[in-house]
């Protein structure tokens, strides 16, 4: 993780020298700023900055040394239990076909989206309380 954070707080100084050279250059070019550009290179410096400071927060508050940030670590280390996932579950099918059309329906017409709405709320009601009915129910 200390790695990334260097990474993250060198591509910010990046961009922060970046953002200069390129409003200088457009200056130079136009005789004005080009103000989208100039905005859009700035912003990518301050979002690697707070994700970079996030990423320090954590560090500091876990307690210990990642795997990855070990030399002598083995590839086991960093493989923990990500959860449970239930293999025959439809619902993640289900939602992700609502949410495709609720996609399809932003870029066609808003109307389509707006019949996409329940299916994407069936479809993560059923997804999260699928343990709580049938079979499965306790």
């Amino acid at each position: 993780m200390k790695t990334n954070i260097a990474v993250l707080y060198v591509l910010a100084a990046y961009f922060v020298v970046l953002t200069v050279v390129y409003t200088v250059w457009a200056h130079i070019e136009w005789g004005h700023t080009e103000w989208v550009g100039s905005i859009a290179i700035a912003l990518s410096g301050v979002l690697s900055v707070f994700i970079a400071f996030y990423l320090q927060v954590q560090n500091k508050n876990q307690g210990g040394v990642l795997p990855e940030d070990r030399l002598d670590a083995e590839i086991d280390d960093g493989d923990p239990e990500l959860g449970y996932f239930s293999p025959w579950s439809w619902w993640p099918v289900f939602l992700a076909g609502g949410a495709a059309l609720a996609m399809v329906g932003m870029a066609a017409g808003v109307w389509v989206a707006l019949y996409a709405l329940p299916l994407v709320l069936v479809g993560l009601v059923g997804w999260t309380y699928e343990y709580y009915r049938g079979y499965f129910g306790r």
